[in-house]
């Protein structure tokens, strides 16, 4: 193994919601999935270290899939990424509502306004705009229907800020579902 692990994760989460052969910048995402995987998930809100569970046990699949042998523990345990928390998270919609995780990653990065910050576009957006979104959702200071987070909702009873993240998704699945027309 020539390249860090960390790299090699890196690559290996990319290529849970995009394809990392593609070269054609305005197609690519690393400068942003980057300081997702970067940026560390905090939780505040009980049970929410749930959602940082799914996103280390993604580390034991990654770890299986390349037979790595004799990972260091401390890496394994460490702190949860954004990136990590968003490719879990999608993978629970797929099971919740169906359809594909990379499909539902790419409604969560476009939920928080990440959609189009492609690798062509990477100097129309700073470091800091993405920290500033990336702090809103770990800290909770969207908006009371949860606007400007992870489960932006149109009709909701409950302040989003104060319900733990699974209970979010919930809400949020049986929103779109119900706004259906068949």
């Amino acid at each position: 193994m020539d390249e860090p692990l960390d790299e090699l994760y890196l690559k290996w989460l990319y290529s849970q919601v995009g394809d990392p052969r593609i070269k054609n910048p305005r197609r690519t995402y690393w400068t942003v999935l980057r300081q997702l995987f970067q940026k560390e998930f905090v939780w505040l809100i009980p049970n929410d270290d749930n959602r940082a569970a799914d996103g280390k046990e993604l580390r034991y699949e990654f770890v299986n899939d390349n037979n790595i042998q004799d990972v260091d523990l401390a890496w394994v345990h460490q702190g949860v990424s954004m990136l990590e928390l968003l490719v879990g998270l999608s993978r629970r919609l797929a099971f919740a509502a169906e359809g594909e995780p990379r499909d539902w990653f790419w409604e969560l990065m476009g939920n928080l306004g990440f959609r189009h910050f492609n690798d062509a576009d990477k100097d129309i957006f700073s470091p800091e705009e993405i920290d500033e979104k990336l702090d809103r959702v770990i800290y909770r200071t969207y908006s009371p229907s949860g606007q400007g987070g992870l489960f932006p909702l149109w009709k909701t009873d409950k302040d989003q800020r104060c319900v733990e993240l699974w209970y979010q998704l919930s809400e949020y699945v049986l929103e779109r579902v119900s706004s259906k027309v068949f």
